[in-house]
């Protein structure tokens, strides 16, 4: 690595990087930013002291979890932004390698203690080269008609990350589920239960978790988007179609996540096991202070986030404030 992207110890600890020239460019690009103000005033490397108000947490299986996970896409390079070309170039030039550490520190400095899906390579070096303690949870991929041998070296591999927990991806989740692959999802679970840790489903399609239920798969927990449909691009009702994240067509520009949420809240609240929500923002469509409070009124035990640094301080506190508020939700928590 070049001298000049070089960062020491101290400087990581104590430099500072300011955001401001970003933060209004990536507004429409998959995140809420919050104010103006907010990213101008933000020091990424020197924050300021967590708020009284502590972030929650609950279990999945032995690991505790906090309420607010960090997305992934963040931390390995990735972000959703409709038909904006220029977006993930953008993205890449302000998160450096050095930014992804900087950001994991203010995460665990306020309380958030795990990162959802992807980055383990950059989770490992911010444990061992900054005495972090950040957890992770990655995904399996489990494509239809793989070798049972081949699947067991990928969750091997996901295992050796240091994963807390494992969840199949939610990508595999809605093909499996659509081509009724149910038996292929369960043999997939049980063999990562072997492994002694968590594992749940993914999918962003309500039919994984249903059929999960009925055909009594036996994963720990849920992991199924959440948001609102009220949003100018959200795909016009008429225009909807299961999978439509997967064929494409009419009325798709990765825009919606969550094709039915009143559905999904009622079916869920059925559900017994833990439910982590993502796409909770629906990328940016939403601010953190109308999404937070409709995930977990609705029922979800945790969210996972994508954040940049200069967010992590607000969501953070805000989480606080809408669980405490939430505790005697209509469902029940189920961690």
């Amino acid at each position: 690595m070049p001298a000049a992207q070089r960062v020491s110890r101290r400087d990581f600890l104590g430099g500072s990087l300011t955001v401001a020239g970003v933060a209004g460019a990536v507004t429409c690009a998959g995140l809420s930013l919050g104010t103006a103000a907010a990213a101008e005033s933000s020091t990424p490397s020197t924050p300021s002291e967590p708020s009284q108000d502590a972030m929650p947490y609950g279990m999945i299986g032995k690991a505790k979890i906090s309420r607010l996970l960090l997305g992934g896409n963040l931390v390995s390079g990735y972000m959703h932004a409709r038909d904006l070309k220029y977006v993930n170039q953008l993205f890449r030039a302000y998160v450096t390698e050095e930014k992804m550490m900087e950001t994991l520190r203010l995460a665990e400095a306020h309380g958030i203690n795990t990162v959802f899906e992807t980055g383990a390579n950059f989770i490992e070096r911010y444990n061992r080269e900054f005495g972090g303690h950040m957890q992770f949870i990655p995904h399996i991929q489990v494509p239809m008609g793989q070798a049972e041998q081949a699947l067991k070296d990928h969750i091997q591999k996901q295992v050796d990350t240091g994963a807390v927990a494992l969840y199949v991806w939610g990508v595999s989740g809605d093909r499996l589920a659509q081509a009724g692959a149910i038996k292929e999802l369960a043999t997939a679970v049980e063999l990562a239960k072997r492994h002694d840790l968590p594992v749940g489903v993914g999918g962003h399609s309500l039919l994984v978790p249903m059929l999960c239920e009925q055909h009594q798969v036996p994963c720990d927990f849920y992991v199924k988007t959440l948001h609102s449909d009220q949003y100018p691009s959200a795909t016009p009702k008429a225009l909807r179609k299961e999978f439509i994240w997967l064929d494409g067509g009419e009325g798709w520009y990765d825009n919606m996540w969550c094709i039915n949420p009143e559905q999904t809240i009622e079916f869920m609240k059925t559900v017994t096991k833990p439910w982590l929500a993502f796409k909770v923002l629906a990328a940016g469509a939403f601010d953190p202070k109308q999404a937070f409070p409709y995930a977990f009124k609705n029922g979800a035990d945790f969210i996972a986030v994508g954040m940049f640094d200069f967010h992590i301080k607000e969501n953070s506190e805000l989480v606080s404030r809408v669980v405490r508020r939430e505790e005697n939700r209509e469902r029940p928590w189920r961690a």
